[in-house]
Formats: C-alpha cells, sequence, structure tokens
C-alpha cells in the first residue's frame, strides 16, 4: 500500500503538486510569519539599488573610454571618437544638444559627474542605447518647453572664459546657422550675410543673442513692416533692418 501510494505521489505533473501545495487547507498550522510590507519593500530597494550601481558602472566604463587619463576629462579628441561611434558629425547640432543634456560647462569638455547626469537621464549606458536615445533628445530639445533654454545655454557654452560677455562674430554666425539655420533660413541667412560684412561689432553678448531668436519669431521676414526700433530692440537688429532696406 506504502509502495502504491508512493508511486501515485511520483507520478504527479510539478504543476499538479503546485496546484496541490497552493490550495488552502483549514486544518493545515504554520508556524512562519508574514512577510511585513516593510521587509518586501527593503527586498526590492536592494535589487533595485543593485541595478543602479551596474548601470552606473556601465556608464562610467564608457566615460573611461573617451577620457584622457592625465586630465580626467572627456576632451575634443574623446569627443571626436564618440562621434564616430555614434554616427554624428562633430559640428552635428545633437552634440550640442547632448552637451545641454549633461549640462557641461566647459566648452569641448565633459566631466564624469556630466557624463553620468547626461546619461542617466538619457537612460543609456550603452553606445547603440545612445544611438536610440538621439533622435527623442532632439525633439525633446526642439519643444516649445526646452528650446529657448537650450538656445540661450549653447550661447554660455561658447564662453571660454569666466569673464567673457560676448562670442566673437565668427563664432556666432556659426552657431546661429546651427541652431536656429533649419528653422528660420531666409532670416538667418541674411542676419549672418550682415554680421560678417558690418564692422561696428566684434562680438555678440547674451542680449543681441536673445535678440535674434526674438526676431525671427516676431518679425515678418522679408518684409520688415511690424518692426519698430521704439520697442526695445538691440541696436544691432537695427542697424540690420537698415541694411535690410538699403538692399532693396
Amino acid at each position: 500500500m506504502a509502495v502504491l501510494l508512493q508511486e501515485k505521489e511520483q507520478s504527479r505533473s510539478p504543476s499538479a503538486i503546485f496546484a496541490l501545495c497552493s490550495m488552502p487547507r483549514a486544518s493545515r498550522k504554520t508556524d512562519s510569519a508574514p512577510v511585513s510590507s516593510s521587509t518586501a519593500q527593503d527586498f526590492i530597494r536592494s535589487v533595485s539599488g543593485k541595478v543602479i550601481s551596474k548601470e552606473l558602472e556601465r556608464i562610467d566604463a564608457l566615460f573611461h573610454a573617451y577620457s584622457d587619463s592625465s586630465s580626467g576629462l572627456i576632451g575634443p579628441e574623446g569627443i571626436e571618437s564618440l562621434c564616430s561611434d555614434v554616427g554624428v558629425d562633430h559640428t552635428d547640432v545633437r552634440i550640442l544638444m547632448l552637451a545641454w543634456k549633461m549640462r557641461a560647462e566647459k566648452q569641448g569638455y565633459f566631466s564624469l559627474d556630466e557624463w553620468r547626469t547626461g546619461f542617466k537621464a538619457l537612460r543609456s549606458d550603452t553606445i547603440s542605447k545612445l544611438k536610440r536615445a538621439m533622435s527623442e533628445l532632439e525633439k525633446e530639445v526642439m519643444t516649445s518647453k526646452n528650446f529657448p533654454d537650450f538656445y540661450s545655454y549653447a550661447f554660455r557654452y561658447c564662453l571660454t572664459d569666466e569673464r567673457q560677455k560676448a562670442v566673437d562674430i565668427e563664432c556666432a554666425c556659426e552657431l546661429l546657422s546651427l541652431i536656429l539655420g533649419s528653422l528660420y533660413h531666409p532670416q538667418i541667412s541674411r542676419l549672418v550675410e550682415y554680421l560678417k560684412l558690418q564692422t561696428d561689432y566684434k562680438g555678440i553678448n547674451m542680449d543681441q543673442w536673445m535678440g535674434f531668436i526674438r526676431f525671427c519669431k516676431e518679425i515678418n521676414f522679408p518684409s520688415l513692416d511690424n518692426y519698430n526700433s521704439a520697442l526695445a530692440w538691440p541696436l544691432i537688429l537695427d542697424n540690420f533692418v537698415e541694411w535690410m532696406q538699403e538692399q532693396r
């Protein structure tokens, strides 16, 4: 009889045995204490912490693959290598967007903390993930909420000295074409032409820089029929409008 019961028990499938074990039994008593919610939360936090730790390790390893061991920073050469691996040119506006996401302070250089900030925000710890994240980053930047901040950041990023207040004309023209050229091509094309021809200004300050985007958004172009110099426009734009009218 015992042998027969043993054979029947062995013939049950694992799923059948699991079903039997999980059935409630009124007479069954147990001494094991129930798992408290705090214990479950501690377990979840522990697992989550390990996942985050591994992700951070991969982000750091990626940083060190491009950084200069002597400076501890990713410099121009490292950025060019990164661009090559991602498949974009180092002059692509998306690299500037990546710097914005990192809140990078020094043009052409990324610190480890900046790298961590950007890559954690992009949820990227590999090059393949970064490639996929770049298109989403571009959409994020181009929203009405984020673009003004990106536009002003781009100017500050080009200031190479703490005391520097202006960006030279050549750099300003390149930056305007890079950031606003595809959005406001007719305006930026003529503005860049004027900036390169004029001799009154050697550099562009933040007030003028922000005036350019306001001009593109608000002024009818090329008629300029709603431009009013009395509305506190930067003088350089007054001069640009006069130049445009003379060109006609």
